[in-house]
């Protein structure tokens, strides 16, 4: 018998995995990807082939030349521009398909959805819904995309990590919710970098600055200053887009 071809819920299930998983943890054997799997009437080989399938369309995965990568439908595709056109209208159905699913509880899989963003000023209800919706998205797409740890120093705490935008939150709407456009870094990297303390220069190593800065303060040079011209641990997926990383550079970089 054929397999049959997959739904728009199902497709928006498996991006929704493919997003917010460690690109490590993409196989039939994950507990989430078995109940998953479940849920949707699917194997959780069937499930897991699907999310290769899905990482053969990220240019960040296909560039290190893993094999067997091979396989995305039409429907696949179509998805990936969609999701890729517009985050904050597909991570708002994807995670509603996740709370359908998971009976409301997407916490079995990924945790709360409670996200702080900087301002609601001016949003109305329904908007600030979407927002921190869209929030809780951005951060486990992004922490992910890391190994949930620190790009800069290897910490490996999530509840000391933020998903820190390259270019903020209030500037950029279209790419709010884009993980092409954060970083995971820790509590006091991700206030340095927002500060415009620290910056990733083109060759993805950190730059720090001197501006007005204690050059006698020794916790600074231990925690900040000493991981100048280091490289960043690179994502496994949505490698941030050296157009974000020279905004930072140009318009928030204290150089």
């Amino acid at each position: 018998m054929a397999n049959k071809g997959w739904s728009r819920q199902e497709l928006l299930v498996a991006f929704s995995i493919y997003c917010q998983t460690s690109f490590g943890k993409l196989h039939s054997r994950n507990p989430d990807i078995i109940r998953y799997a479940e849920r949707i009437g699917r194997t959780p080989s069937a499930l897991a082939m699907k999310l290769v399938n899905i990482a053969s369309l990220d240019p960040a995965i296909v560039s290190t030349g893993r094999k067997g990568l091979s396989g995305a439908s039409s429907a696949d595709k179509a998805m990936w521009e969609e999701m890729q056109s517009n985050w904050e209208d597909f991570s708002f159905e994807a995670t509603a398909e996740i709370n359908r699913i998971a009976h409301n509880d997407v916490s079995e899989f990924f945790g709360s959805t409670d996200e702080v963003i900087d301002d609601y000023t001016g949003l109305d209800k329904d908007v600030r819904v979407r927002a921190r919706v869209g929030q809780g998205f951005f951060r486990r797409s992004v922490l992910s995309a890391y190994d949930n740890k620190c790009c800069i120093t290897g910490l490996a705490v999530p509840e000391l990590l933020v998903a820190s935008h390259i270019i903020p939150w209030r500037t950029d709407s279209s790419n709010r919710l884009n993980p092409r456009n954060g970083l995971s870094l820790s509590m006091l990297h991700d206030k340095a970098f927002d500060l415009g303390i620290i910056t990733i220069n083109e060759d993805m190593t950190v730059k720090v600055s001197d501006k007005e800065l204690s050059q006698d303060d020794g916790f600074f040079k231990v925690a900040i200053k000493s991981y100048e011209n280091k490289p960043i641990a690179l994502p496994e997926k949505f490698a941030p887009l050296q157009e974000f990383l020279a905004f930072h550079r140009d318009n928030i970089f204290q150089g």
